[in-house]
C-alpha cells in the first residue's frame, strides 16, 4: 500500500455531559502519519476519539467509499502520560486499526 496522505484527522475528548468536543485536527504529511495533536498538559484521563475523515480523502482520489469516517475510540487512563501511536490501514471498503502504547518519548 501506499501513505494516505492529506487525510483529514480529528480527535475528540468526550465531556462530562457526554458531548464529544473537538479536542485537536490536522492532516497527514507525505508518509501517512501526523504528529503533536495535543501536549501533555492538555492530554488528561478520559475517553477520547480519533477520526480519520475516510470519505474525504477517497472522494479526492475519485473513489466513492462505503466508510464516511474510520473512528478509534480509547481511554487514556491515570496510570501516567503515554505515548500513544495508531495505525490505519484503509481501503475503500475496510479498514482495521492498531495501537502502540508506551511511555512517553524523550
Amino acid at each position: 500500500g501506499t501513505p494516505a496522505t492529506s487525510l483529514p484527522v480529528k480527535v475528540f475528548k468526550k465531556g462530562e455531559d457526554g458531548t464529544w468536543k473537538e479536542f485537536s485536527s490536522g492532516k497527514t504529511n507525505e508518509f501517512g502519519e501526523i504528529h503533536e495533536l495535543t501536549i501533555d498538559e492538555l492530554f488528561i484521563e478520559g475517553l477520547y476519539k480519533v477520526e480519520f475523515d475516510t470519505s474525504v480523502y477517497w472522494k479526492a482520489l475519485g473513489i466513492s467509499p462505503f466508510h464516511e469516517y474510520a473512528d478509534v475510540v480509547f481511554t487514556a487512563n491515570d496510570s501516567g502520560h503515554r505515548h500513544y501511536t495508531i495505525a490505519a490501514l484503509l481501503s475503500p471498503f475496510s479498514y482495521s486499526t492498531t495501537a502502540v502504547v508506551s511511555d512517553p518519548k524523550e
